[in-house]
């Protein structure tokens, strides 16, 4: 497909390394600079301009183009930019917003102004959060099948009913339907087989249904000391801490802001009410005793540097802070999480390629690609994919038992209108199902591509 990117920031240079793998990318901004530096970092096309500039976009063959991204520091820009490609006949339109004013207009922009799809990083990465502050135990959760599967990663602790149990006896010891479907044992990477044995200080990756989900948190529940999370405490009061408040509350969580300026301070207690807002300086340890943060049932750290974060996260697990989140968008600081023992970090910046990857990957998909849903994992080590099956292939009825299947790949789940299936050696694969791929190999567009 051809797709144009405004905007070469950093989510924009993201989406041109990946799309660049599969389809024509151009990349537009007013900076020459950046421009040349993506030009010879990736395989794409550079236009240093204006994107509110017709000429500009009709030099990127705007006509022509299957999806324009517009992802540039300005929510007005990426918006009116979508409009303006829109008339001047691209396909389909993606735009970046992120101020919250914005969030009662979402639904108008797309069916009244045509853009298929607004992104905004902070309500998204605010919906992460809350997701793993739901199950205390999880370092990430992500869905596949419009919700119906979960894919969940924790760490197996000493102790746990999972130490030391071969994945052959894990359902019949839970007596749930669940699947590992990695084990990341220091720097080894693994799809394991029923024979394969866990081990304390494993991260696994495991499918369930989410009732399933629910029920295997609660049946470890004794080894991680499961405790709801009734009390939060947010270090920075950004757009990311305001759209997790308001989640949070409807949580039943007990909410604390700490933001050191002042009018951020007043116009957060306006918004939310129910809220407790500190008007002091978070990174200051004094004060995190003062405000008793280390009491909290979880702190999330959400200042604007990476570095602060860290730092903050790492006091609060050694102040006995039982859930802890980190917002982290460098991913040269991403990779450090194992080795700095953080527990569960959120990055903004990858929660929105991978949603914009997804779009791009459903518009692929209505011209004969047939991967929906696709999760880059363990710092880009692991893809998590979702294949939609829409005509009749060779493996199609065919046992799984029967079938050849490339080393480092594994099913994970089949789902059959609204049945979820944990694939097991008689499971066949059918018209319409939705199949959900692990693999440690990258590049595949095709469910057919899995099979030797």
């Amino acid at each position: 497909m051809d797709i144009i990117i405004v905007g070469c920031g950093k989510v924009g240079n993201a989406l041109a390394e990946v799309l660049s793998e599969e389809h024509s990318v151009t990349i537009i901004d007013k900076i020459e600079d950046k421009i040349e530096a993506a030009v010879n970092d990736y395989d794409v096309m550079g236009i240093a301009g204006n994107c509110l500039q017709t000429s500009v976009l009709e030099e990127a063959n705007i006509d022509k183009t299957d999806i324009f991204i517009a992802v540039t520091s300005s929510d007005e820009v990426n918006i009116l930019s979508c409009l303006i490609a829109k008339k001047m006949k691209a396909h389909h339109c993606i735009a970046r917003v992120r101020n919250p004013e914005f969030d009662r207009q979402l639904v108008f922009m797309r069916e009244e102004l045509g853009i298929g799809m607004m992104v905004n990083p902070d309500y998204n990465a605010a919906n992460e959060i809350a997701k793993v502050l739901r199950y205390p135990e999880a370092i990430n959760i992500e869905s596949f099948a419009k919700g119906r599967v979960d894919l969940a990663e924790i760490r197996i602790s000493s102790g746990s009913i999972l130490d030391n149990i071969a994945l052959s006896q894990l359902s019949k010891r839970l007596k749930l339907d669940v699947l590992i479907c990695a084990v990341q044992r220091g720097d080894e990477l693994i799809i394991p087989n029923g024979s394969f044995i866990l081990r304390a200080g494993d991260k696994i990756h495991m499918t369930a249904s989410h009732s399933a989900m629910v029920k295997f948190f609660r049946s470890i529940s004794a080894a991680y000391r499961e405790k709801r999370v009734k009390s939060a405490v947010l270090i920075g009061g950004g757009r990311v801490a305001y759209h997790l408040s308001k989640q949070l509350i409807e949580m039943g969580v007990k909410v604390k802001i700490i933001e050191i300026d002042e009018e951020r301070c007043i116009e957060l207690s306006q918004r939310l009410n129910k809220v407790n807002i500190s008007h002091a300086d978070g990174t200051d340890h004094d004060i995190l005793e003062e405000e008793h943060v280390y009491d909290a049932d979880a702190v999330v750290t959400l200042t604007g540097i990476d570095e602060e974060n860290i730092l903050l996260s790492l006091l609060a697990k050694k102040n006995g802070v039982e859930k802890v989140v980190t917002k982290v968008n460098r991913m040269s600081l991403i990779q450090l999480s194992d080795t700095l023992a953080l527990d569960s970090l959120i990055s903004p910046k990858t929660i929105t390629v991978n949603q914009i990857l997804q779009y791009v990957r459903a518009k692929q998909n209505s011209v004969g690609n047939s991967v929906t849903t696709l999760y880059r994992l363990v710092n880009d080590r692991l893809e998590a994919l979702e294949f939609v099956i829409r005509d009749e292939k060779e493996y199609i009825g065919v046992p799984l038992k029967k079938l050849k299947i490339r080393s480092g790949i594994l099913i994970a789940s089949i789902v059959r209108g609204n049945e979820l299936i944990i694939p097991k050696g008689d499971d066949c694969l059918r018209i319409n199902d939705s199949v959900v791929v692990i693999s440690t190999n990258k590049g595949f567009h095709d469910l057919s591509n899995i099979f030797d």
